[in-house]
């Protein structure tokens, strides 16, 4: 198993620009439970919390596929080090209206501005794409790979951001992403060694790739696998303080970043076969279905056995993660010209942020007027939307992947150069 990771870091800078991606995507998983966790504790309301960082989500939805399309257009150095300059001072005003007791709107205000948070997360996929485009084999394993550690992100950022928050003090945990994020990029834009050239075809084309309809239906499925996400983060942590243990809130959640974590680093080692649409609705059909157990738990176990119990859900419900992301970047990058790869990338993970935005400020609302256990419902209600949507998008995929099967990616982009 490990030798098929070992092969990938064969190529020389592989290790250092995957290493400086993790620090800088560390605050993805960090700022939106951390805003959440804090405004909650400083201004008593789950649902004002949940808006604030529904905002921030809906702003890197907005503003995050325009940063890539620039990454696309003009290189990943150049852009990515002043977008991560704005979103540190929209971090600290944030930081500054929290502590001193600005008006709501200004809390609205800070969060979308750190909407232009560079998605380092897609150009390091990216780099990936652009050593291994001619070997399947080895570029599934590299994506695979940062399945997992996106999935560590999401194991320790939220337990450092949650923890920080309750146990020094309620900025700590988004103060601490964004140093990660200053630190990250920082790293990460001097391995010049490695990013991939701007592709002739960048600066020329015409329409953005959201007109692809294939990307269409990831992006749809993807907003209800975000809602997923958000809902879950901001119920259980209520979930967790009606039980009295709000700091377990952390340990449950990267439980669920386990299951995922383990998920990953399995499914990139296997030698796939079949339609890999259909996997990618196996994917999303499964996280739909171990939604259910959470609520049922929720309504009937209290206690520390309730958070137990939900808390091996989660890791159970984790395992359809990473393959379901994993599988989603491999069509991407069949079904995206290597010129706009990044911004198709983000516009993937654009619809994981739509959805927290929604599934938070959903699961926020239904935790203040109906409890926390009642806030389960929402999950439950996007991982059926997830279904529908990816089954309903079945044939795009389909025909998109047959367009692209007579040739290989490689060849693709020479056409686009030509």
């Amino acid at each position: 198993m490990l030798s098929s990771y070992r092969q990938i870091f064969a190529s020389p800078g592989s290790l250092a620009f995957s290493s400086t991606g993790f620090v800088s995507r560390l605050p993805i998983s960090m700022t939106g439970i951390g805003i959440v966790t804090m405004l909650s504790q400083l201004r008593g309301s789950y649902g004002v919390a949940g808006l604030v960082s529904a905002t921030l989500a809906i702003s890197a939805a907005l503003l995050g596929p325009q940063v890539s399309r620039l990454v696309d257009r003009h290189g990943q150095r150049r852009i990515i080090v002043p977008a991560m300059a704005l979103t540190i001072v929209a971090v600290v005003g944030l930081l500054l209206c929290a502590r001193f007791e600005a008006p709501d709107w200004t809390l609205f205000l800070f969060a979308a501005g750190m909407g232009v948070m560079p998605s380092t997360g897609a150009m390091v996929r990216a780099r990936w794409a652009h050593l291994y485009r001619d070997d399947s084999p080895k570029l599934h394993t590299a994506y695979s790979f940062e399945a997992v550690v996106d999935e560590v992100c999401f194991i320790v950022g939220p337990i450092l951001s949650i923890g920080l928050a309750t146990s020094v003090f309620p900025e700590a945990g988004v103060l601490l992403a964004g140093v990660f994020l200053a630190v990250g990029v920082l790293l990460f834009a001097g391995q010049r060694s490695t990013e991939p050239p701007v592709h002739p075809g960048a600066r020329h084309v015409g329409g953005s790739v959201i007109l692809n309809r294939g990307l269409q239906v990831l992006i749809l499925t993807f907003v209800a696998t975000g809602a997923i996400f958000g809902s879950v983060e901001v119920v259980t942590v209520a979930y967790s303080e009606t039980q009295g243990h709000k700091s377990i809130a952390s340990v449950i959640l990267a439980l669920w970043a386990l299951g995922s974590c383990l998920a990953g680093v399995v499914f990139g080692t296997l030698k796939l076969t079949g339609s890999m649409a259909g996997r990618f609705f196996g994917g999303v059909l499964f996280m739909a279905l171990s939604m259910a157990p959470l609520l049922l738990i929720a309504e009937s176990v209290r206690g520390v056995g309730g958070l137990i119990a939900v808390g091996g859900a989660l890791l159970v419900a984790g395992i359809a993660i990473s393959p379901t992301l994993i599988t989603a970047m491999a069509l991407v990058e069949r079904l995206v010209p290597a010129a706009q790869l990044t911004e198709g990338m983000t516009w993937t993970t654009t619809g994981l942020a739509l959805g927290v935005a929604v599934g938070s400020s959903a699961g926020g609302w239904v935790v203040d007027a109906a409890g926390s256990a009642a806030g389960y419902w929402v999950p439950l209600t996007a991982g059926v939307f997830g279904v529908v949507a990816a089954l309903a998008g079945l044939g795009r995929l389909r025909a998109g992947l047959a367009v692209d099967e007579p040739s290989e990616a490689a060849e693709r982009t020479v056409d686009l150069e030509r």
